[in-house]
């Protein structure tokens, strides 16, 4: 394995995978926050040597981030962004970008709802695609919420904290619930992402412009797009080993042929399946856990808080079939 891409001498406070990839502790977020957000979480772990890993970050949501203790170098549509100590907006990706980081993972994040950073923040989704952003963007002081952590914080304690920051924000500025349209676009890309556009307007009841424009509005991305990257994560989680391997063979049949799952797959990630799994990135796999954990719940294949499916029993590398 690369070691540029998982150091496994991380140390990690908040959970692991069975063969040693730190993981965070993520769940459904503070019932004040539902409308707004999908997920909390956060995540301590630790890379003693200050070794620099190359990784990379790609999520299908919207963020708010805290990263405290360590240094992060993103490389966005806008250049290489250096990161600490420090809360941040993150958009949309396209595709996976590249991430230089030394030290570890310290960082507590709120995954926005589609729609959810216009509403919170008057920032627009399509501005920040592929980017990130400083909080005091929005108008608000870093000091506010980066200083909400303190060193004698356990991590559910900085988390909780951060959550409640967030809803009195909410209550103070009387801030609006996102379109209800696109929480079920986002539902049916974890449910069925080979679902046409046409298709997914008409069991919406809206026309397909008006489809288009709503997603173009609260995602920055086109409903093709959206569904495209639903279907790449899907399969990159398994390559990471946190999905459940019951829907191993409905993630592969998605795609027409070989060419096409590698065609779709290197251009988000710039790198064939195979080298995927071969260098599996630990930051990655964090995120796509999260990203995993999330859509089971939603779909109802396993209950809040239970045992996640890759936690049951060793990670084994998935074969040579999605090479």
């Amino acid at each position: 394995m690369n070691r540029q891409a998982y150091s496994p001498e991380m140390l990690s406070e908040t959970g692991r995978t069975q063969d040693g990839v730190p993981l965070s502790i993520n769940r459904r977020p503070d019932e004040r926050l539902d409308p707004w957000i999908g997920r909390s979480m956060v995540a301590y772990a630790y890379e003693p040597t200050r070794h620099p890993i190359n990784g990379l970050l790609c999520n299908d949501a919207s963020y708010l981030r805290t990263a405290v203790g360590v240094d992060w170098n993103v490389g966005t549509a806008d250049g290489m962004v250096a990161v600490r100590d420090q809360t941040f907006l993150t958009g949309q990706h396209t595709k996976a970008m590249p991430l230089r980081y030394a030290g570890g993972v310290k960082v507590a994040g709120l995954m926005l709802r589609p729609g959810a950073m216009r509403a919170l923040f008057g920032i627009e989704d399509a501005v920040l695609v592929d980017r990130l952003r400083p909080i005091e963007e929005a108008g608000i002081s870093d000091s506010s919420v980066t200083g909400l952590y303190n060193l004698e914080l356990e991590p559910e304690q900085w988390l909780a904290r951060l959550e409640s920051w967030l809803a009195d924000h909410i209550e103070r500025n009387d801030i609006k619930q996102p379109d209800q349209l696109t929480r079920r676009v986002e539902e049916a890309a974890f449910a069925n992402p080979n679902v046409t556009t046409r298709d997914l307007a008409d069991a919406n009841g809206v026309e397909l412009r008006t489809l288009q424009r709503i997603c173009k509005r609260d995602f920055g991305l086109s409903p093709k797009h959206i569904m495209r990257r639903a279907r790449v994560l899907d399969l990159a989680a398994r390559l990471c080993g946190v999905a459940d391997e019951e829907e191993a063979d409905e993630f592969l049949a998605r795609y027409f042929d070989q060419a096409h799952l590698i065609r779709d797959f290197s251009s988000f990630f710039g790198t064939s399946p195979k080298q995927f799994a071969q260098e599996r990135q630990a930051l990655l796999t964090l995120s796509l856990e999260i990203r995993q954990a999330r859509r089971l719940e939603l779909l109802d294949r396993i209950e809040p808080g239970a045992v996640r499916p890759w936690m049951r029993r060793p990670f084994r590398p998935i074969s040579a079939q999605a090479s």
